[in-house]
């Protein structure tokens, strides 16, 4: 066997047993999420500084990865950032070593953590294992110069794998490479110390924030007694103080109201730029509460005056979809509204099979918009919709054959509601999908065996209350029903929270959360046209809920809107924008400037490269 070959081997081994140990631990989601996102930091950072040769931030992300997060994790961290940065550097026999040596950086970090921290030993084996640690901080200049120091360290290993690789394998030889990278070598240790001063102990701190806020921690009941306690009196005895004040102030509806800014219009939070997708469904919630719009106005200033004067409130289809639902709501017509006939916009986009843009989202909202303008659906298009059933009975924001998820399906009952012949077969089949991706909280995730969140939640209900089956009664393994789950998420404040331990865009997802909640199913039964008395008095206090919007899939984009938005202008383009992978910031037509092609298509290789290397592992 040759040098090489055996090396190869050994790598090889070492590199799958490192992935294997990371897998045996059984990382949940929260830990393959950072490590995915770290180990693309990472290599992004390499790429960053290729100008200058050697000075790299790679070896610094690694190891504080491996010091907050553990040997196993911070092992995948430098192997994934090894084998992803190459696809912009080049692959080669010098692929296996970086990722092998960065491998064993993230576990060199791990060991520095357990060494440094000063915590008892019985605490620090309990702290083990797959759960997110909170290892004990450390000062800048000791990290600092474990980094120059492990930075150094590295690129003696990659002088051994040039000596291994392209050498005759004499001791000469290996003094010759060793020596001849030692000034390359000073100087990645050198830029090694130096980012480290500069962000090491943000980074750490950064990491260590996010294992405390997302890690569990279980009380012994002679402790967790009186907090139970206080919990549960405290709320009585404020309700007891304020009879018939303090229940209003909190509700959703109030919330909603109180989140109008003085254009007439609604941002993504109070106190935040209005926007016209985030005006259209706080409307919709306000009108499925009961509210006429003409009477949601701040001073002399209505939602609905907002949404005809925005700037392009209805620049794409999505958002001419949710404008249409919205006029209907207000008592107005969409053929004259804004200077402009919507219906007839809407119309140009169904193609001659009855879709609109061959998107089942975009499809099933253009059936109730037309419907809540009392407008004619044509027969081709709910059979065209008909026929993107998956075999699991759900739908796909793509099409017949893609990944069923619940937002897509929800949308696709309410605009198959009421319909006979084939449709009734397609909804029962639907409603049979739905109930088997209930989590056991109640609620729905987005895509099956995801965390349940409120927007997927409310689709689900709306699809079931289109369906005519009572969202009380769902019950998946004896969970709580979803409209539990939605009431759960009620904040103080009134504002309906996206998710367990996710809270972002506020007013879309209260919007979306009382419809839900009202049991009512796009297109609402009747306008309601009677102004009703003025809202309250806005109080003085205003929530500030939102935090930036991180980013996830979802389905029913343009018209939907299930997942937190990009925000501003970004988010104005179509009632739903969280697709950003498969459309771009914003739902269809709309969204920022795409940044420099090259960053974004080696932005995508990266992530599709961690993606498929941490498929495999077991999440459960």
């Amino acid at each position: 066997m040759s040098w090489q070959l055996g090396a190869f081997v050994l790598l090889g081994v070492a590199i799958v047993a490192g992935f294997a140990w990371y897998e045996r631990e059984r990382p949940d989601a929260r830990i393959v999420a950072l490590v995915g996102t770290l180990a693309a930091f990472a290599a992004l950072g390499r790429i960053a500084f290729a100008a200058l040769p050697n000075v790299k931030p790679t070896t610094d992300i690694v190891l504080i990865s491996g010091y907050a997060l553990g040997g196993g994790p911070g092992f995948a961290v430098g192997a994934l950032a090894g084998l992803t940065s190459n696809f912009f550097f080049g692959q080669g026999p010098w692929t296996p070593w970086q990722m092998a040596a960065w491998g064993v950086t993230g576990v060199i970090g791990a060991i520095l953590a357990w060494v440094w921290s000063t915590r008892p030993a019985r605490a620090r084996r309990a702290a083990g294992g797959g759960k997110i640690r909170d290892p004990a901080p450390i000062g800048r200049w000791p990290l600092a110069v474990v980094c120059l120091v492990v930075g150094f360290a590295f690129t003696v290993v990659q002088d051994i794998g040039d000596w291994v690789s392209y050498s005759d394998h004499s001791w000469a030889q290996l003094g010759v490479y060793v020596g001849r990278g030692l000034g390359f070598d000073a100087v990645h240790a050198a830029g090694c110390l130096g980012f480290a001063l500069a962000f090491g102990p943000a980074l750490n701190r950064s990491i260590r924030r996010f294992a405390r806020r997302l890690q569990v921690t279980w009380i012994r009941p002679g402790v967790a007694a009186p907090l139970i306690v206080v919990a549960l009196v405290a709320p009585l005895a404020a309700s007891l103080q304020t009879p018939g004040t303090a229940r209003a102030a909190s509700s959703p509806l109030s919330y909603l109201l109180r989140a109008q800014n003085g254009d007439g219009g609604f941002g993504a939070a109070p106190h935040q730029a209005s926007v016209p997708i985030y005006s259209g469904w706080a409307a919709l919630g306000l009108a499925a509460a009961g509210r006429p719009l003409s009477g949601v106005a701040h001073g002399s200033t209505s939602v609905i005056s907002y949404i005809r004067a925005a700037p392009g409130f209805a620049s794409d289809v999505g958002s001419l979809e949710r404008t249409i639902l919205v006029a209907r709501e207000a008592g107005v017509s969409a053929r004259r509204f804004g200077g402009r006939d919507l219906v007839a916009a809407l119309m140009a986009h169904v193609r001659r099979n009855g879709s609109v843009s061959g998107q089942v989202n975009l499809t099933a909202f253009a059936v109730l918009a037309l419907r809540s303008a009392g407008v004619a659906v044509p027969a081709r298009t709910i059979a065209w919709l008909d026929r993107q059933q998956d075999r699991d009975g759900g739908f796909s924001f793509a099409g017949a054959g893609g990944s069923s998820d619940i937002d897509d399906t929800g949308a696709a009952l309410e605009a198959l509601a009421g319909r006979g012949g084939p449709s009734g077969a397609v909804r029962r089949r639907a409603v049979g999908y739905l109930r088997r991706q209930q989590d056991r909280d109640g609620g729905f995730p987005q895509q099956p065996g995801g965390d349940s969140n409120a927007q997927s939640t409310a689709w689900a209900v709306q699809g079931l209350a289109a369906a005519h089956v009572a969202a009380a009664s769902v019950r998946h393994g004896g969970s709580p029903s979803p409209l539990g789950y939605l009431r759960s998420l009620i904040a103080p404040d009134g504002h309906v929270r996206y998710a367990r331990g996710s809270d972002q865009t506020p007013v879309w997802v209260t919007g979306q959360a009382i419809m839900a909640l009202q049991g009512k199913p796009l297109p609402f039964p009747a306008p309601v046209a009677a102004r009703s008395p003025s809202p309250p008095r806005r109080s003085a206090a205003r929530s500030s809920v939102a935090r930036p919007p991180s980013p996830p899939s979802s389905s029913t984009a343009a018209a939907a809107g299930p997942t937190p938005a990009a925000p501003a202008a970004a988010a104005s383009s179509g009632p739903k924008a969280p697709r950003r992978d498969r459309r771009g910031v914003g739902g269809p037509g709309g969204g920022e400037p795409a940044p420099a092609a090259p960053v974004a298509r080696l932005s995508s290789a990266i992530g599709l490269v961690t993606a498929l290397v941490l498929a495999p592992v077991d999440v459960g």
